[in-house]
């Protein structure tokens, strides 16, 4: 059984009785209902994967994956390929938005080069995760086969997995590649089956024609 196979099958129901705790405890607060808005979604959704009516979360991380999309050889962004390496030095120099929002809450950035088209010098808190240096143009071919889509999946899996066995209880995941405007687009394009003008947005700087 591969990793991803095993991962898949491990994967539980949310724990119904813990939400409907934290739901219910959300109710009697001194506040309107719904008041929070999305907190209190998220709280509810955090008891139920948790198990926990109220979760005790104090060890938060976030997981950054960074790779180039062959894509961006097509103009598809304002920035050059370049930058994404550009912006992992940033991340590790703690000099990004996300690591400044990390540091408000406490949490850990983890940053892992799954297929960054350069190569990165080594630092302590980089995990060299590479299946490729970037992917390939996939307006021609496509950007990768089937054994590296699972590779790269089980690569985040293993990095979801070492954080947790460090003792971090609660992970947001991020990812930084030029060019993921499109490739995300595309994705949902083929799962949804809507037209590409529909699911594509604009992207960052990218005007009317790009």
């Amino acid at each position: 059984m591969s990793t991803l196979t095993d991962t898949i099958a491990r994967i539980g129901s949310p724990d119904s009785a813990a939400a409907m705790s934290a739901q219910a405890r959300q109710d009697r607060l001194t506040k309107p209902q719904g008041a929070l808005g999305r907190l209190e979604t998220l709280s509810i959704q955090i008891a139920g994967i948790t198990g926990q009516p109220r979760p005790r979360l104090v060890n938060p991380a976030v997981i950054v994956m960074a790779a180039d999309h062959g894509v961006t050889r097509r103009g598809v962004s304002a920035y050059p390929a370049e930058v994404t390496s550009q912006m992992v030095l940033n991340f590790l120099n703690g000099g990004a938005a996300i690591n400044v929002l990390a540091r408000h809450v406490g949490a850990r950035v983890i940053v892992v080069d799954i297929g960054v088209a350069a190569s990165l010098p080594a630092h302590p808190n980089l995990i060299d995760r590479k299946i490729a240096m970037g992917t390939a143009d996939f307006s021609v071919e496509p950007a990768m086969s089937r054994a590296q889509a699972q590779q790269a999946i089980e690569a985040g899996i293993a990095c979801a997995s070492d954080a947790i066995d460090a003792g971090v209880d609660l992970l947001a995941t991020g990812d930084m590649g030029i060019g993921n405007t499109t490739a995300s687009s595309a994705v949902v394009a083929a799962i949804t089956g809507r037209p590409v003008v529909e699911v594509t947005g604009r992207g960052t700087g990218i005007d009317d024609a790009g």
